[in-house]
């Protein structure tokens, strides 16, 4: 017995011409509100709310970044900005401003160099280098 598989499930219906019932709700909705604040505040206070509401309404409909609908990336940033987020300091290195402090900090470098060209090594477990030097050197062989 074979049975048809339903295909195209992601897309919407066209109910109302060539919007869905969504986009429909969101053009009347908005025409609706453009109405109602030109009826109180009139065309000169209510130009600005007028044209913000309706141009949120049009991208609601028309506007859909990376093929996904625009509500998603407006209920993305809600969710942004409501939730809590973790901040995380990170140190940085204070500048040597002084010339003495540069001379010090030179010398302690060049320790450092001299120390590991005469094959001295400065590590935080020497234990660990020496099983290694002893593992790896054979002098025997």
């Amino acid at each position: 017995m074979q049975f048809k598989v339903p295909q195209f499930l992601e897309i919407e219906d066209k109910i109302f011409g060539p919007f869905t019932f969504k986009q429909f709700v969101y053009l009347v909705g908005g025409a609706g509100i453009c109405y109602i604040l030109f009826k109180l505040l009139g065309i000169w206070l209510g130009a600005i709310p007028i044209l913000t509401i309706a141009g949120l309404s049009a991208a609601l409909v028309f506007y859909r970044p990376n093929g996904k609908p625009f509500i998603n990336m407006i209920e993305a940033g809600l969710k942004y900005a409501m939730q809590n987020k973790l901040y995380i300091w990170k140190r940085h290195q204070i500048k040597i401003k002084n010339k003495q402090q540069q001379e010090i900090k030179a010398t302690a470098e060049l320790k450092r160099e001299t120390m590991n060209q005469s094959g001295i090594k400065l590590s935080g477990s020497k234990l660990r280098d020496l099983a290694w030097s002893l593992d790896v050197l054979d002098l025997k062989k």
